[in-house]
Formats: structure tokens, sequence, C-alpha cells
């Protein structure tokens, strides 16, 4: 990579850094129920020391990211919701960094010819952009444009600044495909190191979200065509993949072990939003593909804690490059299957997160259902680009394309702030979206002495957690009010309408 690639990505990872740290203690405000959850297991088992691989409340969730989430209140010793927001923050920083490599590694070298004939891959690789597409191969220029355009994502910025275990599935999914790909290629001398490597991280992606169990369709795609398109390597190819699996295995383990125990949560809420229990499963499947599909140039997710409702989740610009990308990969597989490996991956990535996604039934389309598709969604927006340019340049003078292409560069590095933390953190469905106003009720319990007994009436419906209705678990946060002991240890007490007359001298709350 050259100096000023190094540069440029330094530049481009400051800019991540900015976009997913900035103003983080107060946006996004308050602290949404199911972060709450989160905090509340994590607080529980430091003080018990049982740290889960599955945490069963609220319909559940695997463990991994509330654990880690433990580590950073035990860390920072307050129960604030930036706390438990910080791990996602991290996770979203450190997979703009992977989308960089992956892309690097994914438009790199054609495994085949490589086989074959190293010198002219060597050769290639010396060819300048336009030359490039026309062989089917790409450069760190791609790269370098995608990690930008998932930095700039206000769909990966948002969830960077959540405190949901989602936001990992990219992370590793990335991370892991960037490995196993250097595991395969005969420059690479470390391949059974990447291998494990690849593989551990594959394993733990499986403590991350549901959606995420669509990936091992996606590693065998990737093994499979290796294997037919380098009859040389196999064996390679063969114990790579054999020391891959082993360690997702094995890593994996835990979390299958429990689910052999407890087959009821491998699904957990699978049947009840499935598109299938519907009266009318065909219909709705259409719709929902269709739903799915428009989101990234129509119309996005209306949930105010996902989007800013009704956004698409590309700027248009990007859903631009999006479509010349499609464009462009389509040809690359149907004009010259040999050195389309990398779009296959990136089409067959992107079918199979929306998956999910087609078959639910519940708040279409949904940008966190589909938090799998972002990186081969962006990457595939950034060949698009790079092709336009390139396309562009052939009949373009160089003066106006340079000064046309700063100009969409700026645009799109000043589109996302201007969305997330002028529109839409300034909103007021946002405060409603992320319970601002349980947050402050829980600030105002903290103020009262602990001699005064506290009641607070959980009006609000929802899934029942050990007798008390989600809703309360902001407020049991922010009080760290959870366990019985603490309930006691602090004087609160949470009750349902009608359960209880509270004493004459009790502060009494409500939870609407």
């Amino acid at each position: 990579m050259s100096r000023n690639a190094k540069i440029l990505l330094v530049l481009i990872i400051l800019l991540a850094g900015f976009f997913r740290f900035y103003d983080f203690v107060s946006t996004p405000p308050g602290l949404y129920p199911d972060e709450a959850m989160n905090g509340n297991n994590a607080l529980e088992a430091l003080r018990t020391g049982d740290f889960k691989v599955y945490y069963p409340e609220n319909n559940g969730r695997e463990g991994l990211f509330i654990n880690i989430q433990a580590a950073f209140l035990d860390f920072f010793g307050v129960n604030e919701p930036w706390v438990l927001r910080l791990p996602s923050a991290i996770f979203g920083l450190l997979t703009v960094l992977g989308i960089f490599f992956l892309t690097r590694e994914l438009f790199r070298e054609n495994p085949k010819l490589q086989d074959s004939n190293s010198k002219q891959i060597t050769n290639v690789q010396k060819l300048k952009g336009s030359e490039i597409w026309k062989l089917g191969f790409g450069n760190s220029e791609v790269a370098l444009f995608a990690s930008f355009l998932m930095a700039t994502s206000v769909w990966h910025i948002i969830f960077s600044r959540i405190g949901f275990r989602a936001i990992m599935a990219p992370f590793f999914i990335v991370w892991t495909i960037y490995f196993l790909l250097r595991a395969f290629h005969n420059n690479s001398k470390f391949h059974i190191p990447n291998s494990i490597f690849g593989g551990v991280l594959f394993g733990l992606g499986m403590y991350t979200y549901i959606a995420y169990r669509v990936s091992p369709v996606l590693i065998f795609i990737i093994i499979l065509w290796y294997w037919r398109s380098a009859p040389e390597s196999r064996k390679r190819i063969f114990h790579a993949s054999c020391f891959f699996i082993l360690a997702s295995f094995i890593v994996a383990l835990p979390l299958g072990l429990y689910y052999l125990n407890n087959p009821a949560d491998f699904l957990g809420r699978t049947a009840q939003v499935s598109v299938f229990s519907s009266p009318t499963p065909l219909r709705d499947l259409g719709s929902n593909i269709l739903k799915t599909t428009g989101m990234f140039n129509f119309e996005g997710d209306g949930n105010w804690r996902h989007n800013f409702a009704g956004r698409p989740e590309l700027f248009w610009p990007v859903g631009i490059f999006l479509l010349a990308g499609l464009t462009l990969g389509i040809r690359a597989v149907f004009k010259k299957p040999s050195s389309s490996f990398s779009f296959l991956i990136l089409f067959s990535w992107a079918f199979l997160a929306a998956l999910p996604v087609f078959i639910s039934n519940e708040g279409l389309p949904h940008a966190l259902r589909a938090i799998l598709m972002i990186p081969p969604v962006i990457i595939l927006a950034a060949a698009g680009g790079i092709a336009l340019y390139n396309s562009i340049k052939k009949r373009t003078p160089s003066f106006f394309l340079d000064a046309a292409a700063v100009i969409v560069i700026v645009i799109v590095m000043v589109e996302p702030y201007t969305t997330y933390f002028t529109k839409w953190a300034r909103n007021p469905n946002v405060q409603g979206a992320f319970a601002a106003d349980y947050v402050a009720l829980g600030r105002e319990i903290n103020a009262l002495p602990a001699d005064v007994p506290k009641y607070v009436v959980v009006e609000a419906g929802g899934v029942d957690v050990r007798g008390v209705p989600m809703p309360a678990q902001t407020v049991m946060f922010i009080t760290d009010s959870f366990t019985p002991e603490k309930r006691k240890e602090k004087n609160i007490h949470y009750v349902l309408p009608g359960a209880e007359n509270p004493p004459l001298e009790a502060k009494v709350f409500h939870i609407k």
C-alpha cells in the first residue's frame, strides 16, 4: 500500500471515529429498555460472577455483547447509557477498518489466474483503475472508497451508537471473510494461522445476532468456489478449511450446547414474526422483498430508533453508486465469470443477509434486521462509484471530473453530520424512541435519600421480566435496582397498578 493510501486510510478512520464518538454522552438521548436490559444483566453478572452464553430474558439474547458491556461497566464504575453503548462504537469503528482490508482482498486478484501465472498477476496489479476494471480486478481505490462510504453511512453510524448486540455481526463477518481469503491466497505465508483466526472470529459471530446464522452458507460458497477454481491448491484449501471449521466449532460449542439443552431459545421470536405465520404468506413475502430492496434508495426504516424515519438507508449519491455496482457486477458475472469471484461473493452475501428480513413480518423495512447487508451493499456501491469515475474519465476533462468528485466526497462527508446530529438527534420522536423520560425519572429517584420509600408504578405494558414489564428496565439500570437485594438497599419498589398501596410517606412515580 502506498504512503498516500495509508494517509487516506488514517484520515478515513479518524472520520469514522468522529461520527461514532462525537457527543457520545448525550446522543442518542435516553436509554431504550432493550439496552437497559443488557445493562441490568451485565450488572447482575458482575456481582454474581455468573456470565452466561445466553441470557433468556426479553425474548433471549446471545451473551457475548452483554458480557463485554459488563467489563465496561466494571471499568468505568458508573451506570450511564454511554457506557453500554461504548462497545458498539468500538465495534463499528473496527468494522470500517475491516471493510478496507476485506475489499482490497476481494478485488486484489483472481485466485485461478494466480495459480496458473503469478507473473501475470504481478503485472495486472500494476494496471491503473480503468484497465483493472476491464479485467475484473480492483485496487486500493475501491477499498479506500468502501471504507469512506462505511465511515459516513448513517445506517451504520446509528447502530454504532446504540447498545445492541447486532452491531457485532458486521464486524465478525467482515474480518472472518478477510482472514479466510488470506488463508486461501497462495502468496500468504500464514495460511494456517489466518484460517484459525478467521475460524475463531466466525465462531464468535454466532454469539452476536440471530440473523448471523445465515453466514455458514456464505462461508460454504467461498470454500466451494476456491475448491473448484484452483485445483492446484486444493491441498492448501482443504487444510485451511479444516482448521477454520475446527476453530469455529470449538468457539461456538458452548452456545451450541446451550441450544441443545434449550431448543426453544434457538428460534427465539422467529416463529412469532415469521411471514409464514401470516394468513397470506406469499403475498406478504413479495411485499417484504419489495420493501427491503426499496429501502436503499426509496423508503427506509420508519422506526426513529433505527433511522431518520422513512429516509432511504443510503444517501442518494451512494444509492446511485450501488446501482452502478450492481450493473457492473451483473455484467462481470455473465461476461467474465472467471474473474467475477468478488461480485459473486457480494451478491450471495447480500441475498443471504436479506433472507431474515424477507421472511419476517414486523416493522418492514427493518434496518436492524438487515444489518448484515451493510458491508456488501457498501462495497458494491464503492465498486460502482470507482467504475463510474473511470468511465466518465474517458470522455470528460480531468479538471472538471476531479472537481465534481471532490464536491461529491464533501457532500457525502457532511451529510451524515447534518442528518444524524442536527436533524435526527434533535427530533422529538427520538426522545420518545429512546425512553428519555424514563432516564429522567431514574435520575430523579437517585436524587432522593435512601430512607425515603420510592414506589414505581409500571403502567406501561411489555414483555414480563421477573414479574415486572420491560419498560421498567431503564429506570432499574439508572437506579441500579434490578435485583431484589438492590431494591431493598435503595428502598425502591416496583408495583403494577392497583397491586399495592404505597405508604403515605412514600414518593410515587409512574412509568407510562
